[in-house]
């Protein structure tokens, strides 16, 4: 596997009504389409993920696991704004000849699906058999099976919701105005708002885990401690891990794109969109998410047609996801029959 890159030389336009002159998709995929083209599984990733899989769910993707790539031929596309070779903040402007920075546009999940529909052809898939999505990975999913219906057989929506709530909202401007708080931001430097970057990841992943999983992991048995406590390295070790990897302004760009989520703007009411989507659909939620809570996967079965409704155990909270592989893998069996 390596990540590959479709560059497509035709203008999109996104739903804000800006355009961009062409588009880099940065993809990867894992084992082979079949004679008959129906062992394709597509994954969708989550916020700050990348197109492989095998990097950051290395309990579900890869050989001998449930997604093994002798079986099915698997795809992930990087998200639309990222950095991780798909358009966004890092690429230069054909029009300009210089990097974007601050000057890109705001993207949505529906804009990000656009570029899914071109990988899709692109590789002359024409029925997806699978199809999965966490968090910012459902949303986009979500979008894919409500523009595209006919094209999917299975789907898994995990921890995702219908539209992105006030809190989730909360928390992603929270993070935004860590990132505003660096003086460098909004400069034309790939490390620009980098500082900020790091106080906004540790903002994040107290949204992701919760009470119970900082206690299990973070605790301090040393009693006699005044500072440094082991919660606190570990916040700034996150931010620090990031940083080298990721950028400010992707990370503010897809912070948005996550709050405008709503599969219903200009399209009438939730019951009505949802019930286009024809596949069999299985929603995910985890018991201790405080982010996307299980009554948001709650509404989105009881508004899809053929959903099942399963909830998994994880004191990890929303990033439990990343970490149940048993009982996803268990999950996935029952419902595809494999």
């Amino acid at each position: 596997m390596s990540t590959q890159i479709l560059t497509y030389n035709h203008p999109i336009t996104l739903e804000s009504g800006v355009t961009l002159p062409k588009v880099d998709i940065a993809y990867s995929t894992f084992g082979k389409m079949n004679a008959d083209k129906s062992n394709v599984v597509w994954i969708c990733h989550a916020f700050s993920a990348n197109s492989n899989p095998t990097e950051w769910w290395p309990g579900m993707v890869g050989e001998g696991l449930f997604f093994d790539p002798e079986k099915y031929f698997i795809v992930c596309a990087n998200m639309l704004g990222s950095c991780y070779g798909t358009t966004g903040p890092l690429s230069v402007n054909p029009e300009t000849g210089k990097k974007y920075y601050k000057d890109f546009p705001i993207v949505t999940v529906r804009d990000m699906v656009q570029t899914l529909t071109i990988l899709r052809k692109h590789l002359g898939i024409e029925k997806i058999f699978f199809a999965c999505g966490f968090s910012m990975g459902g949303q986009q999913l979500l979008e894919f099976v409500i523009q595209e219906p006919d094209i999917f057989e299975n789907i898994l929506l995990g921890a995702t919701n219908i539209k992105h709530s006030p809190w989730g909202i909360a928390f992603n401007e929270s993070q935004r105005m860590a990132i505003e708080a660096d003086g460098t931001f909004g400069q034309d430097s790939d490390d620009a708002g980098i500082n900020g970057m790091k106080a906004a990841r540790s903002i994040g992943l107290i949204s992701y885990r919760n009470y119970k999983a900082y206690n299990k992991t973070q605790e301090d048995n040393d009693n006699t401690k005044l500072e440094h406590f082991k919660s606190s390295s570990y916040q700034r070790y996150q931010g620090d891990k990031l940083a080298k990897r990721f950028n400010a302004y992707s990370y503010y760009i897809l912070s948005k794109a996550m709050d405008n989520h709503n599969i219903t703007r200009g399209r009438g009411d939730a019951k009505d969109v949802l019930s286009a989507v024809k596949c069999n659909t299985l929603v995910l939620g985890i018991t201790s998410d405080y982010l996307y809570p299980l009554e948001e996967q709650q509404l989105l079965a009881s508004l899809i047609p053929h959903s099942l409704f399963v909830e998994i155990n994880s004191d990890y909270g929303h990033d439990g996801f990343l970490i149940e592989d048993e009982q996803i893998s268990k999950i996935l069996g029952t419902f595809l029959k494999v």
